[in-house]
């Protein structure tokens, strides 16, 4: 029996490292706007996690490695970065620069209150 996982996520042996980063990575489900560095043309992608250093995000049609696109990520802006690996209709991009992935979990409200949905109903006595 082979040792080495079949899951097309994980390391393996020899790989340029694109896939055994190190970095914490944050699980969420949001969506981004996408386009091909230096194209106008916007589409919106599903991202599935977020690190410092790059995204995992759906892409069906799958993109070609050292692809330049950017990211708008909510809270953080446009990331510019180049597809790292794609497969199964997903795409991993490695970020130019590192950001702060806390950001894109930040409400997008700048309220200074509770809305009134969110407070819970007491019945009266």
């Amino acid at each position: 029996m082979d040792q080495l996982s079949n899951d097309p996520f994980s390391a393996i042996p020899g790989d340029d490292g694109a896939q055994s980063r190190n970095e914490a990575r944050d699980s969420l489900f949001l969506m981004a706007d996408f386009r091909v560095a230096g194209s106008s043309e916007i589409a919106q992608v599903r991202v599935r996690n977020l690190s410092a250093g790059g995204l995992m995000a759906e892409f069906p049609a799958g993109l070609d490695l050292g692809l330049r696109v950017e990211f708008d990520v909510r809270g953080v802006g446009w990331v510019p970065g180049k597809v790292a690996w794609s497969t199964a209709g997903r795409i991993g991009v490695a970020f130019d620069r590192p950001i702060d992935p806390m950001l894109a979990r930040k409400p997008v409200g700048h309220g200074t209150r509770t809305p009134v949905f969110v407070k819970p109903v007491f019945p009266r006595r």
